[in-house]
């Protein structure tokens, strides 16, 4: 590991959108709306959170400081307002793909909203829990086969077969969506008054 790319790690904030943003401008060089809207196009909205229209202006702006990504160029086609690709850096590239490698080898702790609130269930009816519950179980299957179908109609869509690497986020996402149902289920079980 060089010097600079250690400086680089402690320097630069990681993000699963900086670390998104970087690997996207290694593969082709694009402007912040064409960004998202790759994002998007391969599902990885899923996974990296882009709801906030300003959160890529403000990523690319704090990578571009960081001399992580570059102007690749500046065009105005018409009379429409000038668009701007970025492209990442050499830098960019060895810094994104330790990033990749530091998430994959090391558990973190994030704080999603769905065990926060179970780690004050008690302060609601216990009825209300198991209304609340049920709801989300409902949703939740439902989410879970329209992915599945989704998923399932683009793969076979798809001319040539698809390397299993690419549908490995999915397979997780469905993995824990299936697991989370099947814990729901168990606690509802447990919670609902038995008659």
């Amino acid at each position: 590991m060089t010097g600079q790319l250690e400086d680089d790690r402690t320097a630069v904030r990681r993000s699963p959108l900086a670390m998104a943003v970087l690997l996207l401008l290694a593969a082709e060089p694009l402007h912040p709306y064409g960004l998202r809207q790759r994002l998007v196009e391969w599902d990885k909205d899923r996974v990296v959170n882009v709801s906030q229209p300003n959160a890529i202006y403000q990523t690319i702006q704090r990578l571009q400081r960081s001399g992580l990504i570059e102007v690749h160029e500046t065009v105005r086609h018409d009379k429409r307002p000038e668009r701007t690709t970025f492209r990442t850096t050499e830098r960019g590239v060895q810094l994104s793909t330790a990033w990749v490698r530091e998430m994959l080898r090391t558990p973190a702790g994030e704080y999603p909203e769905f065990p926060a609130a179970l780690s004050f269930l008690a302060a609601i009816p216990r009825a209300d829990a198991v209304e609340a519950l049920r709801e989300r179980l409902a949703t939740s299957e439902q989410n879970l086969a329209a992915f599945v179908a989704e998923t399932d109609a683009r793969v076979a869509a798809l001319e040539d077969p698809l390397d299993p690497v690419h549908l490995i986020d999915t397979d997780y996402q469905q993995t824990m969506a299936t697991a989370e149902i099947a814990w729901l289920r168990r606690q509802l079980a447990a919670l609902e008054p038995r008659g």
